[in-house]
């Protein structure tokens, strides 16, 4: 039986509508309802241009889709001609798409197209380095919701194209139960907390008696994740014959996550591991190597470097 998992982010309805809303935006913060006047003062209102968008550098594409919605914003008279497609492995100098049409909206266009392509193809490319990094270990890299407010599914997006995984994409979107939430949630009880088994159990009650009264809606409840985060090996040991869908890791050394990996081996092996905290590019492989089925990385998202693509006049 396959392995529930948090939905993969799609290029959908969703997903085009919060992007127009950022380019709507971008657009607001050029023009502030007005006009490019350094395009309108020099350029002639008929004339027509073509130009090239290229990559500056080596890196993994990802915002090719995106593209056409910036400059349908600006000119639906823009002309967009994809040359490669997103998720695409690209060397410096390699041509992405050409732009044809009124060079006033192409001049006036190019920073905030620029600027999604800058951003998206930097979390694929950052994001693709890190899962080549654990290539052959059987480890999935997962991004987190460290990302820019109404960027998330665009961002999650991204991380897609350069290989990777999608953790939940909110909070609507799985049970994950934290530290916080044990603590918390003990006040309602009266006890001193919850403890992480207790969590669990009731996370799958609710999520039973949800399946009981909403008939209608019994695979939105049996698809959803219950994971748990526990930060040592006891509690652990606590969560396993409880059997949550995934456990979390936190801030483990390699050492402990091998030996993490043997109890859940020994306990409850449809269990999966997720490890979390501490990890970067120098760390990833070791903490792959100990068996863990899932890695969560913060920093493809909310460290990725922007990736050099820029505009040339055909």
């Amino acid at each position: 039986m396959a392995r529930k998992d948090y939905r993969p982010v799609e290029w959908d309805h969703a997903l085009e509508d919060d992007l127009r809303h950022l380019i709507r935006l971008a657009v607001r913060e050029d023009l502030d309802r007005h006009h490019d006047w350094t395009t309108a003062i020099l350029v002639d209102d008929r004339a027509e241009a073509r130009a090239r968008v290229a990559a500056r550098g080596d890196g993994t594409v990802a915002g090719m889709l995106g593209a056409k919605l910036v400059l349908e914003e600006y000119d639906a008279r823009l002309q967009w001609t994809p040359l490669v497609d997103d998720g695409a492995r690209v060397t410096r100098g390699a041509a992405l798409a050409e732009i044809a049409g009124p060079a006033r909206s192409l001049l006036t266009a190019e920073r905030p197209l620029l600027n999604l392509l800058g951003r998206l193809s930097g979390i694929a490319t950052l994001t693709r380095e890190y899962v080549d990094a654990v290539a052959g270990t059987g480890a999935r890299v997962y991004d987190t919701r460290k990302t820019m407010p109404g960027w998330r599914r665009i961002e999650k997006y991204a991380v897609r194209m350069g290989g990777g995984t999608n953790h939940r994409l909110g909070l609507y979107d799985g049970i994950l139960i934290k530290d916080n939430h044990l603590a918390q949630g003990a006040e309602q009880t009266g006890a001193t907390r919850f403890t992480p088994a207790e969590a669990v159990r009731h996370a799958k009650k609710f999520l039973a008696e949800r399946c009981e009264a909403e008939p209608q809606a019994r695979d939105l409840w049996e698809e959803m994740l219950v994971e748990i985060e526990v930060d040592r090996l006891d509690q652990l040991e606590q969560v396993l014959p409880e059997r949550p869908d995934v456990v979390l890791l936190d801030n483990m050394t390699p050492d402990v996550l091998r030996q993490a990996v043997a109890k859940r081996d020994a306990v409850a092996p449809d269990v999966e591991l997720e490890a979390s905290g501490g990890v970067n590019l120098r760390t990833i492989r070791g903490i792959a190597a100990s068996g863990v089925e899932r890695i969560s990385v913060g920093a493809l998202t909310h460290s990725a470097l922007w990736w050099d693509v820029g505009l040339d006049w055909l």
